[in-house]
């Protein structure tokens, strides 16, 4: 029978979901700030540098050590390559084009990849018709959205196509972060991810020629600045701790209120809209994601009810 969580235990995770959910919410509206003057891979590189460095700092002064395991540094690595280089970059890449609102509304599909990646393997769990369905929902709404976005060309093909392939990367790198726990902290190991991806994003931004077009404003240097301090070190770190400590329904929660969220900055600080065929793709994704969510907790229900 599974324990109860304590309190605390209780007061730790609402404190670290509501981080994810109104930080993470605002962040595609500040990569949209960023990227409008500033190129975007090595606006990420520079970011995710500081952040890590932030978190290192402050991880060795709070006594977390370094991996000592090659296992630990390989699945380090490797998320990092998935989360932050891939889903993020991406993410970040095509913000110069779509929308904050859209991007955030395209990457609430993680929530129903990982549904679909978490049936997978020796260890993959079995799904409810329900969450099925919502899996099929959630991608007819995706169809929606960026079948309304190609016809309007709002943005280029490539972007719509790099907020497809976000999700997907970002679903498989938390998938095998939960899958291959590591004995290393979970702020240590968010530290060493950042400090990865930014020197393998900034050699993309300089392979690239981004450097020749650097430059900073007001703007991109307030965006920089919240990204940096609130959007990697403080709900990057809550988000790693998370996938450690809740079960993927919980987590996925996410998916859903930070789009909500993106939607209604997007349109008080960006001046942002969605046509009326995207507010009803919004609308299918959303139930989508939460026909998933809620289907992933019934037989989760059921084992424990077994087990008791």
């Amino acid at each position: 029978m599974n324990a109860s969580l304590q309190p605390a235990s209780v007061g730790k995770i609402a404190l670290a979901l509501l981080t994810v959910y109104l930080i993470w919410g605002s962040t595609y509206l500040a990569i949209r700030f960023g990227v409008a003057v500033t190129p975007p891979y090595l606006f990420a590189a520079t970011r995710f540098v500081a952040a890590g460095l932030i978190l290192l700092v402050y991880a060795r002064a709070t006594g977390l050590a370094l991996p000592t395991s090659r296992a630990d540094w390989k699945v380090i690595t490797i998320t990092a390559i998935l989360l932050l280089v891939g889903a993020n970059g991406l993410v970040t890449w095509s913000e110069q084009w779509v929308e904050s609102n859209q991007a955030a509304l395209m990457v609430a599909t993680s929530a129903l990849w990982m549904a679909g990646f978490g049936t997978l393997g020796a260890r993959g769990e079995r799904q409810s018709m329900l969450t099925w369905a919502g899996l099929l929902v959630g991608f007819l709404g995706v169809a929606v959205l960026v079948g309304e976005g190609l016809l309007h060309k709002s943005a280029p093909t490539g972007a719509y196509v790099a907020l497809v392939i976000s999700p997907i990367l970002w679903a498989a790198g938390s998938i095998y972060g939960r899958r291959n726990p590591q004995q290393c902290a979970p702020l240590m190991t968010a530290a060493l991810q950042m400090l990865i991806a930014g020197v393998l994003m900034a050699g993309v931004g300089f392979a690239s020629g981004e450097h020749e077009r650097w430059r900073w404003t007001a703007q991109s240097w307030g965006a920089w600045a919240y990204l940096t301090v609130l959007g990697s070190c403080i709900a990057y770190g809550a988000y790693y701790w998370l996938v450690h400590n809740v079960t993927p329904a919980l987590l996925g929660t996410y998916a859903y209120v930070n789009p909500a969220i993106a939607v209604l900055l997007g349109a008080w600080l960006g001046a942002e809209h969605l046509s009326g065929m995207q507010m009803i793709g919004t609308g299918v994704i959303l139930g989508g994601v939460i026909a998933v969510t809620l289907g992933q907790r019934m037989p989760m229900r059921k084992t424990a009810d077994q087990t008791t």
